[in-house]
């Protein structure tokens, strides 16, 4: 049986394949935009070959800022129904894609379930269920194995997942920069924290860099994103683009060139808690050292101290990054570093990462995305509340909250009455004819 060609092969052979005209029409770009993007690796176009109950979505140089929701049970909350219901809320409000970061429960069963249940495409870490699994086998998670790691993420490919974290910088040299410069929170990621307690324990490299290869033709067997994780991404503003975090991106931008030879399509993962007057340079960073390649951002969060807010913290540094060439935010919610989410807690988070998401795509000139802006405008203007609503980046909320009174005559909300400075232009204009 011949073997599929991935979209990165594809686009190198010069051929438009059905998912990058797809990926063109949804971007409202030229097809050959896509293919020429995914060819010099500044768009990945996200789907796995065998989840074909997905439109493909592109990610990258050019197109519209995308936003992902994270989603997942623990060992103390593991409700599938709960999760399936998460998705759906994600998706109704505008989410791009999913992660699936579950802890608890059948894992297996609950990430078929939830690619089931979307229909947008679906991340996952597979480092979980490895280490996961070891636990339930009565074993330390630093003696699971490199195979059990890559059964892992072979297991993932094989049920459909669309992109897979996976935390190869995470080295022996890399671990060795936090240690030698200090850090207040230290390593952050669990999947990062995972790899590092692994590697000291067993005296060994990390084998997803050691055996980078292996990896690699899981990827492209299934035609999986591999989202390059940022294991040792500063948890706080005094560890903000240390010699560890920076050392971890020199090291992904020659695994993104190793992928890129072998036919395999690589996105960058980044910061994290980063200062506001550090988020430009840390996305320039990136793009340099990693060739163009797709950045897919947490937040950032440009502080520390609003647990509560977070949705609103990471809605500012998304914005910021955004502007500053990431292509990828993922979104967080208002529980942040308190909870897993609520329901509401996702709703409130897909949101604000869609304002954030639209504030940076107007400042990166998107073509069409002040559109939408105008349009509010004109409505407001004709104090088009119908309009209003449609044009808002959350129109249930909108509808909701928009009240009508009586002292409003049915015209305006019930802020201003007959002191509303739109109809009172309107009465100008109008005594003016």
């Amino acid at each position: 049986m011949k073997e599929r060609q991935t979209q990165l092969e594809m686009a190198r052979q010069g051929i438009l394949s059905e998912d990058m005209k797809l990926c063109a029409k949804l971007e409202n770009v030229e097809p050959e935009t896509i293919r020429k993007g995914v060819e010099d690796g500044t768009i990945v176009v996200v789907r796995n070959n065998g989840h074909t109950s997905i439109p493909a979505l592109a990610i990258g140089k050019g197109l519209r800022t995308k936003i992902n929701t994270n989603i997942g049970t623990s060992k103390d909350r593991a409700d599938l129904a709960l999760e399936l219901e998460k998705v759906r809320v994600s998706v109704a409000a505008g989410t791009d894609t999913i992660m699936d970061l579950s802890t608890g429960g059948d894992l297996g069963v609950i990430r078929r379930a939830v690619i089931g249940a979307s229909t947008v495409a679906v991340g996952t870490v597979p480092i979980y269920q490895a280490a996961v699994a070891a636990v339930r086998a009565g074993k330390a998670i630093v003696e699971m194995t490199a195979d059990d790691l890559f059964r892992a993420i072979e297991a993932n490919g094989e049920d459909g997942v669309d992109f897979v974290t996976v935390h190869c910088g995470v080295t022996r040299r890399s671990v060795e920069c936090i240690e030698k410069q200090g850090r207040l929170l230290g390593i952050v990621s669990r999947g990062g924290s995972i790899l590092a307690h692994w590697m000291d324990f067993n005296n060994r490299e990390n084998p997803l860099y050691e055996q980078y290869d292996r990896l690699l033709e899981i990827a492209k067997k299934y035609d999986m994103v591999l989202s390059l994780g940022d294991g040792l991404r500063p948890g706080c503003l005094a560890d903000a683009t240390d010699r560890g975090q920076v050392q971890e991106l020199i090291l992904l931008g020659e695994l993104t060139r190793r992928a890129r030879e072998q036919g395999v399509q690589v996105m960058i993962e980044g910061p994290g808690h980063v200062p506001i007057q550090q988020i430009q340079a840390n996305m320039l960073l990136e793009k340099s050292l990693c060739n163009g390649a797709p950045f897919y951002v947490l937040g950032p969060l440009p502080t520390d101290i609003a647990p509560g807010y977070d949705h609103i913290t990471a809605a500012i540094g998304g914005a910021i990054a955004g502007w500053a060439g990431a292509d990828y935010l993922c979104y967080v919610t208002p529980s942040e570093h308190l909870r897993l989410p609520t329901l509401d807690d996702v709703r409130e988070g897909v949101i604000a990462s869609k304002i954030a998401a639209h504030i940076a795509d107007i400042a990166k000139g998107i073509p069409g995305a002040i559109e939408r802006d105008h349009r509010m405008a004109r409505a407001r203007k004709e104090l088009d509340w119908e309009g209003q609503i449609v044009a808002s980046l959350d129109p249930v909320r909108s509808r909701a909250w928009l009240e009508k009174s009586a002292s409003a005559k049915e015209e305006g909300c019930t802020m201003c009455g007959d002191l509303c400075a739109v109809k009172m232009g309107r009465q100008k204009k109008a005594k003016a004819d």
